[in-house]
This record gives C-alpha cells, sequence and structure tokens, in this order.
C-alpha cells in the first residue's frame, strides 16, 4: 500500500501566540493541485517564494495541537524549520535529484 502520509518534528517548533511550541506534524504526499492553486493566489503573483508557503500550509495536514496549518501558520515558522520543511516535501514527494553511483 502507497504511504500517503509522513511524520515530522521540527528542529525548533513553531511557537502560537498562547506561547504553545508545536513541533511534531504530519505532511501528506503532494497532489498537482497543491502545485496550481498557488499559481492563481494574488500574493504568489507579487512574490513567486511565497508558494511555498501555500503549498505547505496546503500538506501539512497535523502540526502540535493546531486545529488546522494557514498560511498565517507557515509565515510565522523559524527560518530553520521553513528549510527543514522545504527539504521534507522534495523527499516525500521525490523530487530530489537521484545521485548516480558512476
Amino acid at each position: 500500500m502507497l504511504q500517503t502520509d509522513f511524520e515530522f518534528t521540527l528542529p525548533k517548533g513553531y511557537l502560537d501566540a498562547d506561547g504553545n511550541l508545536h513541533r511534531k506534524g504530519v505532511m501528506r504526499l503532494s497532489r498537482a493541485m497543491d502545485e496550481i492553486v498557488p499559481l492563481r493566489d494574488p500574493r504568489v503573483k507579487s512574490n513567486p517564494a511565497y508558494a511555498t508557503v501555500i503549498i505547505l500550509s496546503r500538506v501539512i495536514t497535523h502540526l502540535g495541537a493546531l486545529d488546522e496549518v494557514t498560511p498565517a501558520v507557515v509565515e510565522n515558522f523559524f527560518a530553520c524549520d521553513l528549510s527543514y520543511l522545504q527539504n521534507f516535501y522534495r523527499q516525500i514527494n521525490e523530487l530530489e535529484e537521484v545521485e548516480s553511483g558512476e
């Protein structure tokens, strides 16, 4: 059976407005729509890098005790956590370049 959900632990964690730290989460495999929908967003049209924020908010299904992960939540991730999640996203969706063993 195909694994579609992957657990992760953020290096630092997301600190919410109440001071609660959220580190453990679940990311699902990305679908084509997860990459297409952000292209229609005006925030992405004015800043293409914002697509990452929207994509991550769509594919992270759980993060600690949060009810949902919105773009506003992703905007407030520490830089090292954002980098970790970008790498994790590429890894689980097999977007990493495979190095040949030549």
